[in-house]
């Protein structure tokens, strides 16, 4: 059983800071197929058309008829535990400094057998277990074996909070908390067990609807900050960048209509100065003091988490500007996951369809509730994913844009 995990200690400013390590990440192309199905949560192996094998690892060709008709399909992951091992020492400097670390040969159901990382509660062999497919602080895709069955205090595992962003004992910065889905986040994390949460909102002589709410939180601390104003983020930055653990972005500026029904600039430009630049203006001041805690103890800096739309994808017309918005800050993601990926951040990107707010009051059910959004939030920081599409539109959406995103922005273009 594993044990607790134990509130953090205040660092001692003497001992040294050690350097963010990345575990072995070069990868084939076709290999890319397992971290894409790891980044969505999913164990995906090679099938072949030809024959039906089930293959691992992945390859170009079927290994038992050479037919290279291959297709990823989702497995269970159930299996057997063949053999264990204890590493105690590796030549790769990410293993040295955490050895020992228990790794397991399972024999799958599905047929190939396989190499995992094995969770401590795991019995010895020969025992059932499964195994789940997780990015690892390199952003590719690993084996992680656990117990078949629940058991207590299971996400403490230490090799297992490798893989993962467990939002327990953090020290999280929500950057808005006027909103209904700022608020459904915040309460959330306080219930995962966050240790403190910070929250931002940009107007503190208002009282918004629901702060005395957000107050009572024992964990809420509220802070001062407007992501359109470069000051503003600069002085958060300096006053608390160094102790955050998990940036949640929830700032959004949100209205409807796209080119022809409004005049001017104005609002399009405030959704651009809060969706794009004001995440650009987040990444500028925390991203540099995060990627330098990567590997900064137990609790270390490990992710950052943006708030998108499944608009972002493909522009929908009635909501044009912002979805234009949108797309610039997924494009934007991109670029932060790509500079956070050398200290081991893991940039997580939600694509929810339409929250059921204010601003999409005339878009028909179904709609997300925010309490539904925020338990995506935290369901991907404990399960280490990278990219979430809560709720039934935006799964449809996102199903309709890997199948044809022409055909896509037609249907849109008609709505």
């Amino acid at each position: 059983m594993s044990n607790p995990a134990p509130r953090p200690k205040r660092k001692n400013p003497i001992l040294r800071t050690r350097l963010p390590t990345l575990p072995p990440h070069a990868r084939s192309r076709v290999a890319l197929g397992l971290t894409a199905a790891a980044a969505l949560g999913r164990l995906e192996l090679q099938r072949c058309r030809n024959c039906g094998a089930i293959q691992y690892p992945p390859r170009e060709t079927c290994h038992i008829c050479l037919s290279d008709r291959l297709v990823w399909e989702p497995q269970d992951g159930s299996g057997e535990l063949v053999s264990e091992t204890v590493v105690h020492i590796s030549q790769e400097l990410f293993f040295r400094e955490r050895a020992p670390w228990r790794l397991g040969l399972v024999r799958l159901d599905c047929g190939p057998s396989v190499i995992a990382h094995l969770h401590g509660d795991c019995a010895a062999p020969p025992t059932r277990l499964r195994v789940l497919n997780c990015l690892d602080r390199a952003g590719q895709a690993v084996l992680v074996a656990i117990p078949e069955k629940e058991t207590p205090n299971m996400a403490e595992d230490r090799q297992l909070r490798e893989m993962s962003c467990d939002p327990r004992n953090r020290k999280i910065l929500v950057t808005d908390g006027k909103t209904a889905v700022g608020q459904a986040i915040v309460a959330q994390l306080a219930a995962a067990g966050a240790e403190i949460i910070w929250v931002g909102y940009a107007e503190p002589w208002k009282k918004f609807p629901g702060f005395e709410r957000i107050k009572t939180i024992p964990q809420v601390t509220l802070m001062p900050l407007d992501v359109t104003d470069s000051v503003s983020v600069k002085e958060l930055a300096g006053e608390i960048g160094v102790k955050v653990d998990i940036l949640v972005n929830t700032a959004e500026h949100h209205r409807a209509f796209g080119i022809a029904a409004r005049a001017g600039t104005e609002v399009a430009r405030a959704e651009m100065e809060v969706n794009y630049l004001g995440l650009l203006r987040l990444a500028q001041e925390f991203g540099p003091v995060m990627r330098a805690r990567g590997a900064d103890g137990r609790n270390n800096a490990v992710a950052w988490v943006n708030l998108l739309s499944i608009f972002a994808l493909a522009n929908y017309p009635p909501h044009g500007t912002f979805s234009a918005s949108k797309a610039a800050a997924h494009s934007l993601a991109q670029c932060l996951r790509a500079e956070m990926l050398p200290s081991g951040i893991r940039v997580v990107n939600l694509y929810p369809g339409p929250v059921d707010d204010e601003w999409n009051q005339l878009i028909l059910p179904p709609k997300l509730a925010p309490a539904a959004l925020a338990a995506a939030v935290v369901k991907a920081l404990q399960d280490g994913v990278e990219d979430v599409y809560p709720g039934d539109i935006a799964q449809d959406w996102l199903a309709r844009w890997r199948d044809n995103p022409k055909a896509l922005e037609r249907e849109l273009a008609q709505s």
